[in-house]
């Protein structure tokens, strides 16, 4: 470094000018290589540096999950039972992982007892709402959220809901944006309203209701249950090889051009255990978040379950020793009121 001109390891960076490129014409995928381009000094004026000299603020020390953290206090001491009401704004970004870190600390990935903690929010989540959050946690959204709502879930459940006060249908609005569910492990999801591209992408064992999905739901899903009680977009269940998936084809063109079969079947929903598990679901949705579909279809069952197609993947299937469906489901031709 002395030889250089160097006294301190940051003044070495960038400092380009300093290196020789060497030619290399023994092996034939070096020859010809051109270095100019990444070793090339641009002029610039002296108040521009070519390291980082100033602090960077994330803006860390303001994020809201230090008051849930607070809040919180009894439950990470003895987990005493906790609620609180917020407002949140979309500049408030992984709300709940703090949090979640905080109680992973003191009792690892087993979290806390259900319902230990219970947070209710009204506004504009900002991206990765819930993100992480272990067992034990509740985080309930009347608003709306950003985009990876949900990432990483770890047990922990999430509510939205759109306002009370909004006059729009729920299942004809965005509640939530893209790839929610990235990579959960487990928990819950209930979401009134309309979630954005990718949704459940690589859901390795969370489970979900929605009203309504934008393309490639389920991509490279792995496990856990997804629930979708309205209209897809394209290429749903690409890469599915786990889990199972039941989708309300309200429109009657899912098999033919909603879903991407290369590695799923579709069969009805006849199973007395599958028919068991989405009525249930769809009872804790209408309950938790108010939807108005979900309560239409449970009023209307006989007329809504033929509607109801079950997304089940080939690898999943072999492994449990499934037989593979002889033929495509077809929708049954069925007027609905949605």
């Amino acid at each position: 470094m002395a030889k250089l001109g160097f006294r301190t390891v940051d003044e070495m960076v960038g400092r380009v000018d300093k290196i020789d490129a060497v030619v290399a014409n023994a092996h034939w995928k070096a020859k010809g290589i051109d270095l100019s381009s990444i070793l090339y000094t641009p002029t610039l004026p002296l108040r521009v540096a070519r390291r980082r000299v100033q602090a960077q603020d994330h803006g860390l020390n303001q994020a809201l999950d230090h008051i849930l953290i607070e809040k919180a206090a009894p439950a990470l001491e003895s987990q005493t039972k906790v609620t609180g009401s917020f407002a949140i704004r979309n500049v408030h970004r992984t709300v709940g992982a703090m949090l979640g870190g905080e109680i992973a600390r003191k009792y690892g990935s087993a979290g806390l007892p259900e319902e230990t903690i219970h947070f209710r929010f009204h506004g504009s989540a900002g991206q990765s709402f819930g993100a992480f959050v272990p067992s034990g946690v509740t985080l309930e959204l009347e608003g709306d959220a950003n985009d990876y709502l949900g990432k990483g879930l770890s047990g922990g459940r999430i509510i939205a809901y759109p306002p009370k006060t909004s006059s729009f249908l729920p299942e004809e609005s965005i509640l939530v944006g893209n790839v929610v569910l990235y990579g959960a492990t487990s928990g819950e999801a209930f979401l009134n309203g309309i979630g954005g591209e990718r949704f459940a992408v690589r859901n390795s064992g969370a489970i979900a209701v929605v009203e309504g999905v934008g393309d490639h739901g389920c991509e490279y899903m792995t496990n856990g249950t997804v629930v979708v009680l309205g209209k897809t977009g394209r290429n749903f269940a690409a890469g599915m090889s786990g889990g199972i998936a039941y989708v309300y084809d309200v429109r009657g063109d899912f098999a033919n051009r909603r879903c991407n079969q290369a590695s799923v079947d579709l069969e009805p929903l006849a199973a007395e255990a599958d028919v068991e598990r989405v009525r249930a679901l769809l009872e804790r949705h209408r309950d938790l978040t108010g939807s108005p579909r979900a309560a239409w279809v449970l009023e209307h069952w006989a007329d809504a379950q033929p509607r109801f197609i079950k997304i089940f993947p080939h690898e999943y299937k072999r492994v449990l020793g499934a037989p593979r469906a002889e033929s495509v489901y077809a929708p049954p031709f069925i007027p609905s009121p949605w």
